[in-house]
């Protein structure tokens, strides 16, 4: 085992040389320089954590050539020593910057997170919330050095008129960084003490039926996704996702009835929705033919992929109904044909708890105890519930001319003057 001065002179000899081992500094005690066979170089040292009876450990400084050269290798030598003289593990130091510039980055931590996240409709969320909000202020940002003010920087840069999405980013972060404390990554959560963005107020927007009506009929004319998209939401009231993402697989003609499997639904609970007249018409326009397809989406773009266009084929309904000569409508959403649902079935006496069954909500009359030990499924009573419903759409395509000319409802058709209509304090009250 050599020993000497490492300097230019002594390590471009070790590489002439070819031949494999070290070389030791005589002026710092554990600096020193290895090569290999093939004449690469690298510096090294090795140092005791302890004293004599510890172990004695090596740590590669790095290999020779831009940065390190003997002298700038020696420099990081004498830093090393210092921090060991204070009891710190250079190697441990290592791990720990190697871990925080890769597993530890927030961009790969996020990634993480979402893989761990549980339901569809909360993984999209945390996904959105990453990747439009977060990710470009935090960046790669070690997530131990992420501070208060960094996390203040993402919703600075937020829109105010956001309040929804900033609350939804909030939770999202917050939840994150509680799993990280939760996993010895962090101690604490830069988020400890922040207050919480102000609650959005609920939207209580719902349709009328004659807005429902002028809605029903222009949809079609949309696109050939979105048109049967939105009537399927009418009838169903369902979320927008979940008949979007809709398979032949999960639908069942003879039965009449759509298994919503639960790891499609928002809270991950499964839903089965009995399928009245208008949702078995609509289907049916979409296959072409009263036997469905066995299998693959229901909605399919022209390149085989799932439908997105929710924007353009909402402003384009919304410009057909306002050219339509009618009254203007009140701005509305596609979720409030889900509030319209629900509305309805209160205005025709459905019960709150089929209610809360057909929108497949764990809140409410199925939360806590009750969720744990009523496990009713309330299927002959959604499937009531849902017909009534029908009874009443129809009545109301029926008065509004043209609304249902040249779609084939079947028996909802043929019978459209025959479907009772709202009670007349029901009808009042709209």
């Amino acid at each position: 085992m050599a020993s000497g001065k490492i300097t230019k002179r002594t390590v471009d000899a070790l590489i002439a040389s070819r031949s494999e081992g070290f070389l030791w500094d005589d002026g710092i005690k554990g600096f020193g320089a290895k090569i290999t066979k093939s004449g690469a170089v690298s510096y090294i040292l090795q140092f005791r954590m302890g004293g004599r009876e510890a172990s004695t450990r090596r740590y590669t400084i790095g290999s020779h050539g831009s940065p390190w050269t003997p002298a700038t290798a020696r420099e990081e030598a004498q830093r090393l020593f210092l921090l060991i003289a204070q009891g710190i593990d250079p190697v441990e130091v290592e791990k720990q910057r190697r871990r925080e510039a890769v597993d530890l980055a927030f961009s790969n931590y996020a990634e993480r997170f979402e893989r761990s996240c549980v339901g569809r409709g909360w993984k999209v969320l945390v996904a959105r919330s990453f990747r439009i909000h977060v990710k470009p202020v935090l960046g790669s940002k070690p997530l131990p050095k992420i501070t208060r003010s960094d996390v203040v920087a993402v919703f600075d840069r937020m829109p105010d008129c956001q309040v929804a999405n900033r609350r939804n980013v909030f939770a999202v972060l917050r939840r994150m960084f509680r799993w990280a404390v939760s996993r010895g990554d962090i101690d604490r959560s830069p988020m400890e003490g922040m207050e919480t963005p102000p609650a959005v107020k609920a939207r209580d927007r719902w349709l009328s039926d004659q807005e429902l009506a002028r809605i029903w009929e222009h949809a079609p004319k949309t696109h050939h996704c979105f048109g049967p998209i939105v009537r399927l939401l009418i009838v169903t009231g369902q979320r927008r996702e979940e008949v979007s993402s809709l398979s032949w697989e999960e639908l069942d003609r003879t039965e009449l009835m759509w298994t919503l499997p639960g790891d499609r639904a928002k809270n991950g609970e499964p839903n089965r929705v009995p399928l009245n007249e208008l949702a078995v018409a609509v289907l049916d326009a979409v296959a072409g033919k009263s036997t469905w397809p066995r299998r693959g989406k229901v909605f399919s773009t022209s390149t085989g992929g799932g439908f997105t266009g929710y924007h353009k084929g909402k402003e384009k309904l919304d410009r057909m109904v306002a050219e339509d000569g009618g009254d203007p409508i009140a701005p509305w959403r596609l979720h409030d044909l889900r509030r319209t649902l629900a509305t309805g079935f209160q205005r025709l006496g459905v019960r709150f708890e089929v209610t809360e069954a057909v929108l497949n909500h764990v809140g409410g009359s199925r939360a806590g105890v009750a969720g744990i030990y009523q496990r009713h499924d309330w299927k002959a009573e959604k499937r009531d519930a849902l017909d009534l419903w029908n009874s009443h759409v129809v009545s109301i395509l029926a008065k509004a001319d043209g609304v249902i000319n040249g779609v084939n409802f079947g028996k909802a058709h043929s019978d459209i003057a025959a479907q009772p209509a709202l009670p007349t304090n029901a009808a009042a009250a709209a």
